[in-house]
């Protein structure tokens, strides 16, 4: 027998509170049991270094290590023997950079590279392992990142694959004359260097129109090309300037630096001249849209190529903050992965 209904609103919004507190609180008991398995995998791979496990007790020992863990403890799961052997290099990988600190991690003061070091989750560190074990300075930037945008396993992969930390924050721009000081180091994070459309489907050659068709057709891979607090308000915007209309290429709002953003997209190499249409562009939203509570409107200028010693000289001509920045449609193939490739003879000479 099903009970009554209760339709008073008071009630609705206590069992909705009531949901979002256990959702929250799962998260919470996720994140706990996480970070105490991090802690032990930590342990773990510590012991086995410091043993030198591999002289003392052969090449074997990985083998040998999987089957007596799965036996004195059948209950648990990841002792496989490249799962131990990951382990021992999360220890390693890490241990170079902040031995101290790691030691420390559980105290309520440790450093925030540390505590976020056991926040995420074990599949985003064998990822992170297996690309840069060399690079333990690189990979924390992607730990940070990721516990500061929530990223996926495969976001986290995608961004990898798109070298982000290569070119986060590198647009030419002119932020730190024009904004001040704390919101300029913000501003100029959100840029990136060149931003990567390789989502897109366009052969050369391509007009603008299409590029911009191709972004908004693929809105949700390109709001995560532009980073986080992006919020799209639209393509070709009008803007009524005195008597005539005007039509921005894309404005989109930061809810963090909250302020609108105007972007402006060229298929050709950076000319000077492209940087008076997006300030006027800048300066009317500025009357137009912006309200008291909204901070200055930011251009951003997106060409094919561009001349960084050009475009920092034409941008010191501005009192507008604006940045510069290019795209790329391809991600190009490494040298050492090109080199890698069999060419069509040793192709050929394998067939037959």
């Amino acid at each position: 027998m099903s009970g009554k209904v209760i339709l008073d609103q008071e009630y609705k919004e206590w069992i909705g509170k009531l949901s979002v507190s256990y959702r929250k609180s799962q998260i919470k008991a996720a994140v706990a049991v996480n970070t105490t398995m991090l802690h032990f995998y930590w342990e773990l791979g510590k012991g086995i270094v410091t043993m030198q496990s591999e002289n003392k007790y052969g090449s074997k020992f990985f083998e040998t290590l999987s089957r007596d863990l799965k036996a004195s403890i059948p209950e648990a799961k990841g002792f496989s023997s490249r799962n131990l052997q990951a382990i021992k290099n999360f220890y390693l990988m890490y241990s170079k950079i902040l031995p101290q600190a790691v030691a420390e991690s559980q105290q309520s003061n440790s450093p925030q590279v540390v505590a976020d070091l056991f926040r995420i989750p074990w599949g985003h560190h064998r990822l992170l392992i297996d690309k840069f074990f060399n690079e333990p300075e690189t990979a924390l930037f992607y730990i940070e990142e990721t516990v500061k945008h929530g990223w996926s396993r495969s976001v986290l992969d995608h961004m990898i694959d798109t070298n982000i930390h290569l070119r986060q924050g590198k647009a030419i721009t002119n932020f730190n004359l024009q904004l001040p000081s704390v919101t300029s180091e913000l501003a100029q994070e959100m840029t990136k260097d060149p931003y990567i459309f390789d989502f897109t489907n366009l052969a050369e050659p391509y007009k603008e129109r299409e590029l911009k068709e191709e972004l908004l057709n693929n809105i949700t891979k390109f709001l995560l090309e532009l980073g986080e607090g992006f919020a799209f308000v639209g393509q070709e915007y009008k803007l009524n300037v005195g008597q005539t209309e005007q039509f921005t290429d894309l404005l989109f709002y930061h809810l963090k630096l909250r302020c609108y953003i105007v972007i402006e997209l060229k298929v050709t190499k950076f000319e000077p001249g492209y940087l008076g249409q997006l300030g006027m562009y800048v300066t009317a939203v500025n009357h137009i849209l912006k309200t008291e509570h909204d901070n200055p409107t930011i251009g951003l200028l997106i060409c094919k190529t561009k001349d960084d010693v050009l475009a920092q000289y034409s941008l010191e001509g501005y009192n507008l903050p604006i940045g510069v920045s290019q795209y790329q449609i391809e991600q190009l193939l490494s040298a050492n992965f090109k080199s890698a490739l069999p060419s069509i003879e040793e192709i050929e000479t394998k067939l037959k």
